[in-house]
């Protein structure tokens, strides 16, 4: 039996990487015009501080704000890429009103260096480091306190992460179907995570069966609401500048609207799947004569207590993220109806509320084929 799980964990771990491998494969095979445009971007280290320049802040002559404030001169090594070891001269605007209030670069400072227009800009601090470091401790935690199970739950992840940024994302730049892109790869996580974590088990099946039901009304709401709320899939500036990609690729904005909603809703509902499935998985273990009816409404009940924190959790987590775009539209829109009303605002509510619902009809779903796959025929 033991020798049977191993083999069947190891099989879905080398299913996934052959899965991501040749799913990455293709995703790029098509025009990848759009993933080839990149700017000269650069890890360096701050030498010392060549000049400082005041910049033209006369009310009276006006001037393009990026151009006022103070001018920072400093010499740099750049420690990254094909370029290590060069030495070059970069400059920092110090612009309060333009960028917000900027530490001025200082010696041996960390720095990320853009080249634009035959120059090289500070484009701020080196941050990737110390959130690789927050990101290992993390990791280190899980492994500790989760052990077996954090080991499995960390590779969960890195498959999670592969499949969105090796597969998904660059398929839809190489001019992939979005809708059926975003699809496949809930599948492929909605179906792995369970595999990985939990193994192959009745349970597994139960939450992947729940799992899927919830995201599949979480879909269907997003498709009807986009016609109903005439939805263009520009809702803010980041959407504007997807028009406007150089190449031949034109990205239907709606379906990266849609995808965004069944790919968040999934991570919530796969949550609220597993647990459900997994509580009522211990009820039968405890209490192996349990009856279906029984084993159902236990379901049901602990499916209520999660049902409020879980929506909770997702509006708090779409307004949080969108916090500061928020408070800018609260403050020049001038009335509640042009806050709400506005195409961004609404398309978060919409994510918030497609995948609560996603939440609602998984949490008796995942009961119900729990409490059929469960339980035996003769205690039905």
């Amino acid at each position: 039996m033991e020798i049977r799980i191993k083999i069947s964990y190891l099989a879905t771990v080398i299913a996934c990487v052959l899965v991501l491998f040749i799913g990455s494969k293709t995703a790029v095979s098509g025009n990848l015009e759009l993933m080839n445009y990149s700017q000269d971007i650069v890890k360096a280290k701050v030498i010392r501080i060549v000049d400082r320049e005041k910049l033209n802040v006369n009310p009276d002559e006006p001037v393009p704000m990026s151009m006022s404030g103070e001018l920072v001169t400093f010499e740099a090594r750049i420690t990254g890429a094909e370029r290590k070891g060069e030495i070059i001269i970069a400059s920092q605007n110090l612009n309060s009103s333009f960028y917000g209030t900027q530490k001025e670069v200082t010696q041996n400072a960390s720095v990320v260096l853009i080249h634009s227009n035959e120059e090289w800009h500070f484009n701020g601090y080196l941050r990737i480091n110390r959130i690789l470091v927050l990101g290992i401790i993390f990791a280190l935690c899980v492994l500790i306190l989760g052990r077996k199970n954090g080991f499995n739950t960390i590779l969960s992840l890195g498959f999670t992460c592969t499949a969105i940024f090796a597969v998904f994302i660059p398929a839809i730049l190489s001019g992939r179907n979005i809708y059926f892109m975003s699809i496949s790869v809930c599948i492929f996580i909605m179906v792995m995570m369970p595999l990985i974590v939990i193994g192959y088990n009745k349970k597994s099946l139960a939450a992947i069966l729940g799992c899927a039901g919830g995201v599949i009304i979480a879909g269907i709401i997003a498709l009807v609401m986009d016609k109903s709320l005439f939805l263009t899939g520009i809702i803010d500036e980041h959407s504007r500048y997807l028009i406007n990609l150089p190449g031949d690729i034109k990205l239907n904005l709606r379906a990266v609207v849609f995808a965004g909603i069944i790919i968040g809703a999934m991570g919530a509902v796969n949550d609220v799947a597993i647990s459900i499935s997994s509580s009522l998985w211990e009820i039968k273990d405890k209490a192996p004569g349990i009856k279906f009816s029984e084993l159902f409404k236990s379901g049901l009940n602990i499916g209520r207590d999660i049902m409020g924190t879980m929506a909770d959790t997702l509006i708090l987590a779409y307004i949080g993220s969108s916090l500061s775009v928020v408070l800018l539209l609260s403050v020049f829109s001038g009335s509640f109806l042009g806050l709400f009303n506005s195409e961004m605002i609404a398309v978060e509510i919409l994510q918030a509320l497609a995948g609560s619902f996603g939440i609602l009809f998984a949490m008796p779903l995942t009961a119900l084929f729990s409490s059929l796959i469960f339980v035996k025929k003769n205690q039905v």
